[in-house]
């Protein structure tokens, strides 16, 4: 086929989903908004937030949330959440009598905010064991007795429109969302399809020697540990060693509880084993040719093998910590159900994400030998950014989507959604779309990158 026809198709097939998207697809985006108090007061206190929408008549602690002031005068924003639709909330000032300066406040939503008119807090219609409440030149002074001082506000009376406001930002982020999402599909389409002739070349040739390859790294996971009294036990030593090590800090030492209803040791290795082969795998891989430099100069030698050889090698372990992580599982008392074969789904997404960046730094580093102290630089840091000890959760939403650009991040939530979640992949369909559309680049400039500098390779090595 030609690579004008190719290209043709391809986007002929990427205009065709594009437009299934933007007519179909609905983003799952946030209904949520959040409600930002200024306040500054000498006492320390708790202060908590009702809201009722349509409908409601009581104000219940399932509709409620609570931030902490911290006293000493200082000027403080306090949080809380509340739903798109909210139309009156109320404003519980503490539990105990207080001089509160309120200084403002104002309403977001994603990357949207919108300031709320400071009297809306300051009104004599709905108020308990509120004393006085003055104007000043930094905002309202509000004196407040008794152990239950409160205001409520009606948006709809108040005219804020917030739902008005913020349901057109929601709309706007719908759009954008499916926007984004059809470019990515797009551009990964025609870039795959000019890519194809240098990628199948290479997939032809691994094809080709696949017996040898597969000998080849059952020979490397025999011969890593040769020589030691324990042999290749060292490959699952160390691992359950790291598991171990985690726990105890932050567990026992941080005393992190659990995530949901799952201990907090099932959670953490359930993000550890796919990273620690991911390690093992791309730094394994990105050495392969300095390692195996003997088949390199052989001219008859299919080199593009060496760094798969690499990662088959690693998957020998992969394939028991994921028996090991069921196990767990099991011994917790949480069998495995139809999810878990996503397992093997996020598996092969990391093999494939390795392989790319494999063959971009396997090539790179023969050149440039302090590549390789640079990737596990990369690594040591990446553990920490990708949230596999911690939650990301613990972030806000304009800083949380920094954290999904890493490709690990797909892959981490995608073994706890597996096993935990119990949600299937595709219905994060953004993440799913941006992962392969980045793995997919990669291999795409790894394999060229590997085919432009392989006849140098035997002359440098």
């Amino acid at each position: 086929m030609g690579g004008k026809l190719r290209l043709c198709l391809a986007g002929l097939l990427g205009a065709l989903l594009a437009a299934l998207i933007i007519l179909y697809y609905v983003p799952d985006t946030s209904d949520m908004l959040t409600l930002h108090l200024q306040i500054a007061a000498e006492e320390k206190d708790n202060y908590q937030l009702f809201y009722l929408r349509e409908g409601e008549a009581d104000y219940g602690e399932d509709r409620a949330g609570t931030d902490s002031y911290a006293g000493g005068g200082k000027e403080q924003a306090l949080s809380f959440s509340m739903p798109l639709d909210t139309k009156t909330i109320r404003l519980d000032l503490g539990t105990q009598p207080a001089d509160i300066t309120f200084l403002g406040a104002y309403v977001t939503y994603e990357h949207h905010r919108t300031d709320l008119k400071a009297d809306l807090f300051a009104s004599e219609k709905s108020r308990q064991q509120i004393a006085s409440i003055e104007k000043t030149d930094k905002g309202y002074e509000i004196v407040t007795e008794g152990n239950d001082p409160y205001c409520i506000i009606d948006f709809t009376e108040a005219g804020e429109s917030l739902e008005d406001f913020f349901g057109q930002a929601a709309n706007g982020v719908t759009w954008f969302y499916k926007i984004v999402l059809s470019l990515l599909i797009f551009g990964m389409l025609l870039a795959a399809a000019a890519l194809f002739p240098k990628v199948y070349s290479l997939l032809a040739e691994v094809w080709h020697s696949r017996t040898l390859m597969m000998r080849l790294a059952k020979n490397d996971f025999k011969t890593r540990y040769a020589g030691s009294y324990l042999g290749i036990i060292w490959a699952f030593i160390q691992p359950i060693v790291t598991v171990v090590v985690y726990w105890f800090v932050f567990q026992v030492g941080f005393r992190s509880g659990g995530v949901s209803e799952y201990p907090y040791v099932l959670w953490l290795i359930s993000g550890l084993i796919p990273w620690f082969f991911f390690s093992e795998s791309w730094n394994s891989a990105t050495g392969s040719m300095l390692e195996y430099s003997y088949l390199v100069k052989k001219v008859v030698f299919k080199i593009s093998i060496l760094p798969i050889v690499k990662i088959i090698s690693a998957l020998f372990v992969h394939l028991f910590f994921i028996c090991f992580l069921i196990f767990m599982f099991c011994l917790y008392g949480y069998w495995p159900d139809i999810y878990v074969i996503q397992v093997f789904y996020y598996s092969f997404c990391m093999i494939m994400l390795v392989l790319g960046l494999s063959y971009l730094t396997c090539s790179i580093v023969i050149f440039f030998r302090d590549l390789g102290q640079i990737i596990n630089i990369i690594l040591q840091v990446g553990v920490w950014m990708t949230p596999i000890m911690w939650n990301v959760t613990m972030l806000g939403n304009d800083i949380r989507w920094i954290m999904k650009l890493n490709p690990m991040y797909y892959v981490v939530y995608g073994y706890r959604g597996a096993l935990m979640d119990k949600v299937w992949f595709f219905e994060d369909l953004p993440l799913t779309v941006y992962f392969w559309s980045f793995t997919l680049i990669m291999f795409g400039v790894g394999t060229l990158i590997f085919k432009k500098l392989k006849i140098h390779f035997a002359d440098v090595l």
